[in-house]
């Protein structure tokens, strides 16, 4: 009885596993990417062949964006599989390491820390890793690779600039050392905007290949001038790592503001699933952001924007940054990504409140960023899947900048007013345009608390307007789908109304 309960719950995990794959459309070679798998591993456990781990089934929750399902069909696994032992040999039965997709020469990062800072004109990285071989060869080399890229999201003009003044090695003043032993590096690939290079586990005086089981602590920096660098920095990952922390410590005289996306082999760029810390010391401001355990393929990109000189806004000044390219830098899913275009699912609460309030969590630290570079004198709205989150929770801020923002969980319009009204909408996922859009006057929203509760809210006049576009949101449309056919978008510089909010004749609450 007790082997059959065990393999119904090795049954059940296995069948969730399949369903939400398929969900993500991924195959398991690319699940396997995701989870620092081997793919013949994904096999076996879906096959039956292996049981799940703890640590299988937590990476793959992440990785399929499952919401707590497969860590608890474990955990189920794990009570049916202590249930049929006697007392006296549970928890004996070794747990088999996980079968990691290393590189050659079997490399694990177990600690990344990468720093980048500004001063007097320059950027200077210093990055230091924690490495085990956990492989049966000796390594003798380690990849670097060194990117810049002066005006993101305008390729035509930085090919231009690094055609004219290519980075160069000389420049670089490239160093890098393994413990106390400087290591010499030799280039890969030699372009005008990259560089590949191998750090050599050796100098003019000895060799020191990482052998097998051993671990070793390398550390590596560079400099670029802040004529071929742009705002952005990028950790990409190649390698099984344990542990990222990244700094980025800029002048506190130029008023930074860091944000930053992530995105992966299985999941398109979003906001930062953990925080940025800010801290002030002295005439610098220091950012840290870190992460345990990220996914093979996953990059994290950084970007910031320096408040001083402030940067000219007034009509006819020409902005150094499209507002739509603000808005992807603050992590903003932009028109046309497949995420925009679905139904959200909708939260099971009050199971799932834990994740309600992560996905809640993120929408307002979102919120925070995007007022950091711009002013929304209408008010504004976000909706989880413009962060690349598929859940149905989205919040609203009022006009009133003193009101709380609004938040919604499994919302659905259930009333709304006759007396309607046409305004000018934008969006944050294409903010380089407005459109004329009608919508009620009134709505009435039914939603839901953390506690599963259903409950109605009333909107009035902007907030009813804001209100109604993110709930679009939620069902995979956006504000040109409300349009007539013939009407047609325009530019934001021939938006005549822009800095000021809408107006109404009706009174509202």
């Amino acid at each position: 009885m007790g082997e059959a309960l065990v393999e119904g719950a090795v049954a059940e995990f296995t069948a969730a596993l399949v369903r939400w794959r398929g969900e993500r459309a991924l195959s398991k070679k690319q699940l396997a990417a995701v989870m620092g798998f081997d793919p013949s591993y994904v096999s076996h456990v879906e096959a039956g062949r292996h049981r799940p781990t703890e640590d299988f089934a937590r990476r793959a929750d992440t990785a399929l964006d499952a919401g707590g399902e497969l860590v608890a069909l474990y955990r189920a696994f794990e009570k049916a599989r202590a249930s049929r032992q006697p007392p006296r040999q549970r928890n004996t039965e070794p747990v088999a390491p996980p079968t990691w997709r290393t590189a050659p020469g079997g490399l694990v990062v177990e600690r990344e820390v990468a720093e980048l800072s500004y001063v007097d004109g320059c950027y200077r990285v210093l990055v230091r890793r924690d490495l085990h071989n956990a492989g049966r060869e000796a390594v003798t080399r380690f990849p670097v690779r060194v990117a810049v890229d002066r005006y993101p999201g305008e390729p035509e003009r930085s090919n231009r600039h690094y055609r004219d003044h290519p980075l160069t090695l000389d420049e670089l003043d490239l160093y890098a050392r393994c413990g106390d032993e400087p290591m010499v590096w030799r280039a890969k690939q030699d372009r005008d905007t990259f560089k590949e290079i191998w750090l050599l586990f050796e100098n003019d005086d000895t060799e020191f290949a990482l052998d097998p089981g051993g671990r070793a602590t390398i550390e590596y920096g560079y400099g670029v001038g802040e004529d071929k660098w742009g705002h952005w920095f990028q950790r990409a990952i190649r390698l099984p790592t344990a542990q990222l922390t990244v700094h980025i410590d800029l002048p506190a005289a130029l008023r930074p503001v860091v944000w930053g996306v992530e995105s992966s082999l299985s999941t398109e760029a979003g906001a930062l699933r953990t925080p940025i810390h800010e801290v002030r010391e002295g005439d610098r401001v220091r950012f840290t952001w870190e992460t345990g355990e990220p996914a093979l393929g996953a990059r994290f990109r950084f970007e910031w924007r320096l408040r001083e000189p402030a940067v000219p806004t007034q009509r006819g000044s020409r902005a150094t940054r499209r507002p739509s390219e603000l808005m992807r830098g603050a992590g903003i899913l932009q028109r046309g990504a497949p995420m925009l275009e679905r139904t959200a699912r909708w939260f099971e609460l009050p199971d799932q409140a834990s994740l309600a309030q992560d996905v809640t969590s993120r929408l307002l630290d979102a919120v925070v960023r995007v007022k950091q570079v711009h002013q929304f004198h209408k008010g504004l709205g976000l909706a989880a899947p413009q962060l690349g989150i598929d859940w149905a929770a989205a919040v609203v801020c009022s006009p009133d900048v003193e009101d709380a923002p609004v938040v919604l969980l499994n919302p659905r319009i259930v009333g709304e007013s006759v007396d309607r009204d046409e305004q000018f909408e934008g969006c944050m996922s294409f903010f380089d345009v407005r459109g004329l859009v009608s919508r009620p006057l009134i709505v009435e929203v039914e939603h839901e608390t953390l506690t599963g509760d259903r409950t109605v809210s009333t909107f009035h006049n902007a907030a009813a307007r804001l209100v109604a576009h993110e709930v679009d949101h939620l069902h995979g449309m956006v504000y040109p789908d409300r349009m007539p056919g013939d009407a047609r978008l325009i530019p934001v510089e021939d938006y005549h109304d822009q800095g000021r909010p809408w107006q109404y004749d009706l009174p509202g609450e």
